[in-house]
């Protein structure tokens, strides 16, 4: 099984903010500025849409050596043979997964409390997502924001892999960076870029302190 330890960057598509592009043109920046870590998240568009981006993201993500994780949908992940599942608190029970995609699948939860963080080492996940950090517009059925309270504790109590998600921009980055986050999720920030290797190179420069 792979790992998302070792990433700084985690990435993930959002159609309606990329500027006109499509997710295909938008991950194969990403991939050539770098980026090692993708999630495919569409909330809006049919199955079938799905599919058939993923089959193109699946292939460009496997030449390229890049970890690719499929949002919520765990027999299209399946289909497609992705490096990693992620779920939310409203999905099928980790455990459950498990069964579904075997052992060698990357298994992710989001969580937003420390007791969910708990739950979710128990429950067999192989890392979390840790947020919303910070209000984000993003996901139309997010919780509040936990600001950086909730990071704190997961990087002092916890020893699972995680990523810190959640309205992470560039003139805030620097504070989740200083929390002890290693792994970072940005949405918008990179696919709502005019030109998206300059920007994911200013964030390595923000990440490099």
């Amino acid at each position: 099984m792979r790992s998302i330890s070792g990433a700084d960057i985690y990435g993930i598509t959002s159609e309606e903010h990329s500027l006109g592009r499509d997710n295909i043109t938008v991950v194969k920046a990403m991939i050539d500025a770098g980026i090692t870590l993708i999630q495919y998240r569409e909330k809006e568009k049919t199955m079938l849409e799905k599919y058939r981006q993923c089959e193109a993201l699946r292939q460009l993500t496997k030449d390229a050596g890049v970890i690719f994780i499929i949002n919520d949908h765990v027999g299209l992940a399946m289909a497609m043979e992705a490096d990693g599942i992620h779920v939310g608190q409203d999905d099928m029970p980790v455990p459950v997964v498990r069964q579904l995609v075997g052992e060698s699948m990357i298994i992710g939860l989001s969580t937003h409390s420390p007791a969910q963080a708990a739950a979710a080492v128990e429950s067999g996940a192989d890392y979390i997502g840790v947020g919303p950090i910070f209000t984000t517009q993003t996901k139309k059925d997010v919780c509040d924001a936990v600001g950086l309270t909730y990071l704190d504790h997961v990087v002092t109590a916890q020893k699972i892999p995680f990523v810190a998600i959640g309205g992470i921009k560039e003139h805030n980055i620097d504070d989740v960076r200083k929390r002890g986050a290693e792994t970072i999720a940005l949405v918008t920030e990179i696919v709502g870029a005019d030109n998206i290797s300059k920007q994911i190179a200013m964030i390595r420069r923000i990440l490099a302190g």
